[in-house]
C-alpha cells in the first residue's frame, strides 16, 4: 500500500501558498475524474511541476518519481506523500506494477514521460513507455496535460491544461506517439513551448 498520509495532510497549505506565490492558470481540470482510475501524463518543465499538478486536484495523485527522494536527506517526508519511486538506471518492474495496483484501486497516476526535466531547445524530448503501459493494461483513461510558462512568483506564471481522457486502442508503439502527438499539438497550440 502506497503511503499518502502527508499528502493528504499538506496538500491543501502547499496548495494555498503555491497559489499565492505563482497565481498558476489551470485549464480543463473538470478533465480529471471525481473518483475513478485515470493516468496523467504531460510535459516536465521545471521541480515545481508536481506541486502545480497536486494544486489542481483535492484526489491525491502517486507521482512516479526517481528514487533517490525517498533514499535522500528528505526521505521521511517523500515516504509519505504517495510517491512510485523508479529506479531509472535500470528498467523498473516493480514500479509499474505498483502504479497498476493503484490503477486498479481507482486511484490517479501523475507521470511526466520524458523522464525527467526537459532542458533542451526541443518542445519536448522522447516519451518513454510507462503511461501507455499502464493506461492499457489497466483500461484506463489517459489524460494529456501541458505546462508552459515560467514560475515567476506574483506572475504571470505558469499554465497547466488537461485535455480531455481517452483509452489506448493502438499498440504500444503507435500509443506512444499518439500520446507525443497530443501534447506537442497542445502545446504548439498555446502559442509556447515550455519553460526554457
Amino acid at each position: 500500500m502506497i503511503d499518502d498520509k502527508l499528502y493528504k495532510i499538506i496538500r491543501p497549505l502547499l496548495t494555498f501558498l503555491f497559489k499565492l506565490l505563482f497565481h498558476p492558470k489551470i485549464i480543463g481540470k473538470k478533465n480529471i475524474p471525481n473518483n475513478t482510475k485515470a493516468v496523467l501524463a504531460g510535459n516536465h518543465t521545471n521541480i515545481l511541476d508536481p506541486i502545480l499538478l497536486l494544486s489542481a486536484t483535492k484526489r491525491s495523485i502517486h507521482f512516479l518519481a526517481k528514487d533517490e527522494l525517498i533514499n535522500g536527506k528528505c526521505q521521511f517526508i517523500f515516504k509519505h506523500m504517495g510517491i512510485i519511486p523508479v529506479n531509472r538506471r535500470q528498467k523498473d518492474h516493480g514500479a509499474l506494477e505498483n502504479a497498476i495496483k493503484s490503477l486498479q484501486n481507482d486511484q490517479i497516476i501523475g507521470i511526466f514521460p520524458e523522464g525527467t526535466i526537459n532542458r533542451t531547445d526541443d518542445i519536448i524530448m522522447p516519451f518513454k513507455y510507462g503511461a501507455v503501459k499502464m493506461a492499457q493494461a489497466t483500461n484506463s483513461p489517459l489524460i494529456p496535460f501541458t505546462i508552459k510558462g515560467k514560475y515567476k512568483i506574483f506572475g504571470p506564471s505558469v499554465t497547466l491544461t488537461f485535455g480531455k481522457p481517452y483509452y489506448i486502442k493502438e499498440n504500444l508503439s503507435e500509443a506512444k506517439q499518439v500520446l507525443e502527438t497530443k501534447i506537442i499539438n497542445m502545446l504548439k497550440k498555446e502559442g509556447h513551448y515550455g519553460n526554457h
